[in-house]
């Protein structure tokens, strides 16, 4: 058991002990942030108390606290934590890495400044002004008949006749809008009037495009065979991409959706650590980072605390109460034991199941094949006698019924005058098991229940047991001033 510093006192502490409390708290009462409580010789500040009740205690919480409510909890949940350290948890490699994931994904998007991101900006508007090139951008409209690829020369010259009257119809003065809307078989454009959005170089077959890009605004193509089938285009718009003040706003959303800050964060810290020549990994430069932001953010601060809190938490809680309830079967048994009248039925119970067969023989063989089991190995026996290879010879519904649950364990296990819809192919219904009257017979009847009453029961000994081994002392004249300061 660790040294400590102070007891937990329902009298006056005296002596020694009275002169180190007091040295705690008034050193920190002459501070902005006076320390709110001692635990296991660690001060902590009002600020991560109150961080940690306002996040627990905001709107939309059920079940909010009090202050005085929530001392308790905050105790508990810092006595869980030096005991996952005391245990060093901390150490393991599948807890360092989760918890920089964490908090790297906090630190990352702060490492990148204004003028980084206006840079970025700036550099994609650049690279899109070469890719777009000198001949710009082009808004075209096109008529499209189609035909496929791989299909037989009599269809494409079918389509060919079609396009060439659509072609002399559009010479004799036809509206090539009207036409497109009527007769293209690209759906998408043709609800636009066969317009097409604004495109650069390489954004169309290049069939289409070798012809696209030589027309001048007004200017319509004579036919023109592609991948997809016949087309007829028209040039609408031709210009060059407006200044980089026009793309400003649209081109920062753009990053923000790609999540581009983080990629540029990722960068400059790689640039660091390469720049350090082998002093400094990615993960060193990560935690200096986020020592330094922490230093004058206190949100990021108390959150990062938290990811590094929480999933010790998690770790040490999951090994001492919860997967541990869960696994443990004497434990489980001996607890449904002694506490057997919380799980009393206020009506019967039928443990079974009702199943549905092709033969009449089948009737008692199922019967015979689970009766001498365990009511958890009835669902692989049956399983493997008559349903394991490709021919399904059963169908079963296999729990613990009470009424209103099944139809069939209705009618002929609780007398219940229902109506049973026959399964197809499965003429022949039957039932098998016991009606239990008082209640399970066996904590695997309510195992849920019990794991969680289970669960329950080795928290409230852990922690009594926490609060034994480890000291705190509360500030009552601090507590006062939560949220009022």
């Amino acid at each position: 058991m660790k040294s400590t510093v102070m007891r937990v006192l329902k009298s006056k502490p005296t002596g020694l002990l009275f002169i180190l409390f007091s040295l705690f708290f008034s050193r920190a009462a002459a501070q902005d942030d006076p320390v709110i409580m001692v635990v296991n010789g660690q001060p902590v500040p009002r600020s991560e108390f109150e961080y940690s009740y306002n996040k627990n205690n905001s709107e939309g919480v059920i079940d909010k606290k009090s202050v005085e409510e929530y001392v308790d909890l905050f105790i508990n949940y810092k006595l869980k934590v030096f005991a996952a350290l005391d245990a060093r948890y901390d150490t393991l490699s599948s807890y360092k890495q989760e918890f920089a994931q964490y908090r790297d994904q906090q630190v990352l998007p702060m490492l990148v400044t204004d003028e980084d991101m206006e840079a970025e900006a700036r550099k994609i508007y650049d690279q899109t002004v070469e890719r777009i090139g000198p001949d710009g951008l082009i808004k075209t409209a096109h008529i499209l008949i189609r035909a496929d690829q791989q299909a037989p020369q009599a269809e494409w010259d079918k389509a060919k006749v079609r396009i060439d009257s659509i072609y002399q119809a559009l010479k004799g003065g036809a509206d090539f809008a009207d036409l497109a809307t009527r007769l293209s078989q690209d759906p998408g454009s043709a609800r636009q009037g066969g317009e097409l959005p604004f495109v650069q170089h390489g954004q169309f077959v290049k069939e289409y495009e070798d012809v696209a890009f030589k027309l001048q605004p007004g200017q319509m193509s004579e036919v023109v065979k592609s991948p997809f089938g016949y087309h007829i285009i028209l040039m609408k718009e031709r210009k060059m991409l407006e200044p980089f003040a026009e793309h400003h706003d649209a081109i920062l959303r753009f990053m923000e959706q790609r999540n581009m800050r983080d990629q540029i964060a990722q960068q400059k810290v790689a640039q660091q650590v390469e720049a350090s020549n082998g002093a400094l990994t990615m993960q060193q430069l990560m935690t200096q980072k986020a020592d330094s932001l922490s230093k004058t953010d206190m949100d990021l601060r108390y959150l990062i605390q938290e990811y590094h809190d929480g999933l010790l938490l998690y770790e040490i809680s999951n090994a001492l109460v919860w997967d541990k309830a869960a696994k443990d079967e004497a434990g489980l048994a001996a607890y449904f034991a002694a506490h057997r009248a919380n799980y009393g039925w206020d009506e019967p119970r039928f443990k079974g199941m009702a199943y549905h067969v092709k033969t009449k023989a089948d009737v008692k063989a199922v019967k015979n094949c689970v009766k001498k089991l365990p009511f958890d190995q009835w669902a692989e026996a049956l399983r493997s006698t008559f349903n394991a290879d490709s021919v399904i010879r059963i169908r079963v519904e296999k729990g613990i019924f009470k009424k209103g649950d099944h139809p069939y364990i209705d009618k002929v296990v609780f007398k219940k005058d229902t109506v049973v819809k026959a399964l197809a192919d499965y003429p022949i219904d039957a039932h098998y098991g016991k009606l239990l009257k008082k209640g399970p017979e066996d904590y695997t009847d309510v195992r849920g229940l019990v794991v969680a009453d289970y669960q329950e029961q080795l928290e409230k000994e852990w922690v009594a047991e926490l609060r034994r081994r480890y000291t705190f002392q509360v500030n009552q004249n601090v507590l006062q001033t939560v949220n009022n300061h």
